[in-house]
């Protein structure tokens, strides 16, 4: 069934309404794909039964006036996604075992919508890293291959399965969360979309926190249009979740409109940094000009506490990820340690928390307990906080001045092999964040589109940032440059056994 191949969303739904295809036939090929693409370990649980029986019900009701607006869609979802009567795991040995009884909001209203679960999805260790190399389940592989190397490539980092399956054509469309970048990383060195809402538009509710005032579920998919659908479903209020905003949700699909003509696109000198790849800036200098001939105007801004974004986001995402993490304990549910007979409780928390958790977590439980500790709350936590909201202020003076979008880089490079950074320097890991980062400081939207191959033909991305509530703004922006782009390279597909 080679005509199923790279469908989108919006396609897959004229097909199946048309009767051209069925939910069962879309759903068995995407579940054959899967089984034949084990070598990219994309999938950390698969949900047959659970699927051919969704899709079974879809194609009874894809006439009737009830079908949901995802009626007959084969999707999967990050194992940080809470699913009832599913494992979730968080890509950690901590949570072995662990199969919620109740549903997280985002999935929630992918299912009532008639969605089809595929399956969960292989992440870094509680979204902990930028490579996918933290996983109890082993890193997910990229599906792409340099031209200079046949090594396996990293997918990125947190949301590197999600990333790796779209572009594989494993699924339709997945859904992934950014804390830091971890959907637009991944949807970078995938060539695939990546969108990442404001703070606040997506419940939280049911999605496992790693630093709570910085995530946010977002959808990863083959176009900006599919972006647009998912993010239709999954935005709005959950009284559930308090940091979810009781804001209107724009039809994002029927506005997206291509006319850039009087649009002000802002270029912040601060996102040149040294030792910018030439082939990065040279992206960067295209997208510029496509802009121009599109009738926007180029602006040059000025972000200027963007510098300290990093250091401000490894001050107070571990020091939220040591609070959201001290419940894993081994006395209530997840994995637990075994104990000699006459071992006290105290033993049994540190034991089982030492065994449960990855290196890359500890790390950040440490520094986060260390920032938030007596005599250094002051000095490091505090005044992160501080640095934090000068970087937001930079970012609405700029969006009150007229700019309705920020473009960059999403990354400063391309795909880079697994097991090159994680192990001899992961601070050098840390700066793949360097250009995704200050938006969740700033709460903002942002959007990664692939427009282009570095050198050895791997797909380098640009990122959109809007102002807050500004989806439809970047998703505007990012249409435009999707379709002038003509981005439509695909990976060779090495992996099928």
């Amino acid at each position: 069934m080679k005509e199923l191949e790279n469908l989108t969303i919006s396609k897959s739904l004229s097909l199946l309404e048309e009767g051209d295809i069925t939910a069962l036939q879309l759903t068995e090929f995407y579940l054959n794909k899967i089984n034949s693409s084990k070598k990219l370990n994309a999938f950390c649980l698969t949900t047959p039964e659970l699927a051919l029986k969704q899709a079974e019900n879809c194609d009874k009701i894809i006439k009737s006036s009830n079908r949901g607006k995802l009626c007959g869609i084969p999707i999967a979802v990050k194992d940080i996604f809470c699913t009832k009567s599913q494992k979730t795991q968080a890509a950690s040995k901590i949570l072995d075992g662990f199969i919620p009884d109740y549903e997280s909001t985002v999935t929630e209203k992918l299912w009532n919508e008639n969605a089809i679960m595929l399956g969960k999805l292989n992440m870094d260790e509680f979204a902990m890293g930028s490579s996918n190399e933290t996983s109890i389940y082993g890193p997910a592989i990229n599906p792409w291959k340099s031209q200079e190397s046949n090594n396996n490539l990293t997918p990125g980092g947190s949301s590197g399965g999600s990333a790796a399956a779209v572009a594989a054509d494993l699924c339709i469309a997945t859904m992934g969360t950014d804390t830091g970048g971890s959907i637009r990383q991944p949807a970078s060195f995938n060539g695939v979309v990546g969108l990442k809402p404001s703070y606040g538009r997506c419940s939280r509710w049911g999605i496992i926190a790693f630093a709570s005032s910085l995530d946010q579920a977002g959808p990863i998919t083959k176009t900006v249009r599919d972006s647009a659908i998912l993010l239709n479903i999954i935005s709005g209020y959950d009284k559930r979740d308090s940091t979810s905003a009781k804001k209107s949700v724009p039809d994002y699909e029927s506005l997206l409109d291509s006319d850039l003509r009087g649009k002000k696109i802002g270029i912040p000198k601060e996102y040149l940094i040294d030792d910018t790849p030439i082939e990065i800036s040279k992206l960067w200098e295209n997208g510029k000009e496509l802009l121009k001939d599109a009738g926007a105007k180029i602006v040059n801004i000025s972000l200027p506490h963007t510098k300290y974004s990093l250091p401000t986001y490894y001050v107070l995402a571990p020091a939220e990820a040591s609070s959201n993490l001290a419940r894993y304990d081994g006395v209530r549910y997840g994995y637990r340690a075994s104990l000699e007979s006459d071992g006290r409780i105290n033993d049994l928390y540190k034991i089982t928390r030492s065994e449960g958790f990855g290196d890359e977590v500890k790390r950040r439980i440490m520094i986060g307990t260390y920032v938030l500790s007596a005599g250094f709350y002051e000095a490091y936590y505090q005044k992160a906080l501080k640095v934090r909201k000068l970087i937001e202020k930079d970012f609405n003076e700029a969006f009150s001045n007229g700019i309705n979008a920020i473009l960059t880089p999403t990354t400063p490079s391309p795909a880079f092999e697994l097991n090159s950074k994680i192990k001899e320097n992961p601070v050098e890991m840390y700066l793949n964040d360097i250009f995704t980062v200050p938006t969740n400081l700033a709460g903002l939207p942002a959007i990664s589109i692939p427009t282009g191959l570095s050198k050895y033909g791997l797909p380098l991305g640009l990122q959109l940032i809007g102002p807050k509530w500004g989806e439809q703004e970047i998703l505007n922006v990012a249409y435009r440059i999707e379709n002038d782009a003509g981005f439509n390279h695909k990976p060779n597909c090495w992996w099928n056994d």
